[in-house]
């Protein structure tokens, strides 16, 4: 698959042949869910509580006598069914991590990136750089290039100014190409790739 790969201003500056090995599969949805709620899940803090009948601090006494009131028969004060007791069932602080197997992982970030390529959402340029940390001048560069809501994909090593200037722009996320996951390929609607993100990528599912 030959992809056309533009500058930041907007020009022409060659050519380049993506792998139909990752960017040309035919997207599979149940793959792509899979993995977006794997993330999901492991992103979870997992430290919601609710303290159960033991751990409250109240009285273990006899509310009352267990015959003779005419009442229902109770013994502590901290039980569920008390304002002020322990909640029946509550959350526990654990973690909603699950497994999933690293082929399917690296099979749903296959799909994803064939997922935008698919959909003509998929953009290369030439490398993402600029010499002054400008928001305005990068906003006009998007403009150009017609991105509002896009995901920027870098090499191994971020140019600073570019990240500092696109930190204030909403809906335009950047990351290093290691970072590069299923989620933030969806949740945004284009996909721009540096020309040295998509040798990292091809290098990587040699």
């Amino acid at each position: 698959m030959d992809i056309k790969i533009t500058t930041l201003a907007g020009a022409e500056a060659g050519k380049v042949t993506l792998s139909d090995e990752i960017f040309g599969l035919d997207p599979r949805e149940d793959i792509l869910q899979r993995v977006v709620r794997w993330q999901l899940a492991k992103r979870q803090q997992g430290t919601h509580k609710a303290k159960g009948r033991s751990e409250i601090a109240r009285t273990g006494a006899k509310m009352y006598k267990q015959k003779g009131t005419g009442r229902a028969r109770h013994h502590s004060a901290r039980a569920p069914q008390f304002r002020g007791g322990g909640k029946a069932h509550g959350p526990v602080v654990r973690s909603h991590e699950h497994d999933l197997p690293k082929k399917v992982r690296a099979l749903g970030l296959k799909h994803a990136l064939s997922a935008k390529a698919k959909a003509s959402s998929l953009i290369v340029v030439d490398d993402l750089m600029l010499s002054d940390a400008k928001t305005k001048a990068l906003v006009a560069n998007f403009a150009g290039l017609g991105l509002t809501n896009a995901l920027m994909i870098g090499g191994a090593e971020l140019d600073q100014n570019f990240k500092r200037a696109a930190s204030n722009i909403p809906n335009i996320d950047v990351l290093p190409v290691q970072g590069i996951n299923v989620y933030d390929i969806l949740r945004r609607g284009t996909l721009v790739l540096s020309k040295a993100a998509v040798e990292a990528l091809e290098e990587r599912f040699k």
